[in-house]
């Protein structure tokens, strides 16, 4: 059974920052693409950030290239998204996603088979 368990979320000040975390299980990690999309109330999920396991490569949207920054520690099966200069417009909740045998590893949300649950992120003045 695969699981994608997000944590790191949290209530910060708007400058600061967060470090994100996905467990994955049940999934052969490495060949995979892994991604993190983001969702606030009423609008759409949108991806943020996208990683091919097993090479390295990565994607980050125009939206929050410099402050948002995809990685992973292949041995743990551990998915990260750093944070920075959290803004107010960053407040969503935040989803891990992963697409197993792997495909453009894009932001399209329509790629990914398997989704973690969630971790909100609450930025404040």
């Amino acid at each position: 059974q695969v699981q994608l368990v997000e944590s790191g979320g949290g209530s910060v000040q708007a400058g600061g920052s967060l470090r994100l975390c996905c467990a994955v299980s049940g999934l052969t990690y490495m060949n995979s693409c892994m991604a993190w999309f983001r969702q606030s109330p009423g609008q759409e999920r949108e991806g943020v950030a996208a990683i091919f396991t097993g090479g390295g490569g990565t994607y980050v949207a125009d939206s929050v290239r410099g402050r948002f920054t995809i990685s992973q520690d292949n041995a743990k099966n551990t998915l990260y998204l750093q944070i920075n200069y959290l803004k107010l417009e960053d407040t969503a909740m935040y989803y891990c996603a992963a697409e197993h045998p792997p495909g453009p590893c894009g932001l399209d949300k329509r790629e990914y088979n398997y989704w973690g649950q969630g971790t909100q992120v609450t930025v404040s003045s």
